[in-house]
């Protein structure tokens, strides 16, 4: 299956969102967010997953509610897609360079939801989303993925960290959702489940 749609609609918010993690890349994005539409597609092509995101927030007041929302449906659709974990490698990391900036990230697709994130932006944040916002769309992904993230980002420019944190992240998903062939179809776990 490996695929999911996920609709979520609030006083703040209208998402709906599909995600195939057997796709090519291609991504599909309207946020109302420019910026973020921007790493979210970044997301989709380096995670070689297929994403479509239609979004209406209220940006009027601010991002928050949009990104927050964002990262809560696609923490759920990446739970449902991954379902059970069979035969998935579960764990994974990357390192990506962007100029000055470097992300690593390392993650868990064990069930978990966690996140450790170091390093940050300037007030202003990348495109001018807050960057604590920044953190909180993982927050909020890893939190409804059941997914457990490590994410270090270092830099002096906040669009070169942001881009590279979401490459990385994509680049870990991919490698830890990857069916692995040794894995005879197992749940990756001494328990049996994750």
């Amino acid at each position: 299956m490996r695929r999911s749609e996920v609709c979520r609609t609030t006083r703040e918010t209208d998402i709906r969102l599909s995600l195939d993690l057997d796709g090519t890349g291609a991504g599909t994005i309207d946020t109302g967010i420019p910026f973020f539409d921007h790493m979210l597609t970044s997301f989709a092509r380096h995670g070689r997953m297929d994403l479509t995101v239609r979004a209406a927030g209220d940006i009027a007041v601010d991002a928050h509610h949009t990104i927050e929302d964002i990262g809560i449906v696609l923490g759920t659709a990446l739970a449902e897609a991954v379902g059970d974990g069979r035969g998935i490698t579960r764990f994974a990391d990357a390192a990506v360079p962007m100029d000055e900036a470097l992300a690593r990230v390392a993650l868990d697709v064990g069930g978990r939801g966690y996140l450790v994130f170091e390093g940050g932006f300037s007030p202003t944040g990348p495109g001018g989303i807050p960057g604590d916002l920044i953190e909180h769309f993982f927050y909020s992904l890893c939190n409804h993925a059941g997914i457990t993230a490590h994410i270090a980002v270092a830099g002096r420019n906040d669009h070169h960290i942001c881009e590279a944190a979401f490459k990385a992240f994509a680049r870990a998903l991919r490698a830890a959702v990857a069916i692995d062939p040794a894995a005879g179809g197992d749940v990756p776990s001494t328990k049996g489940t994750l």
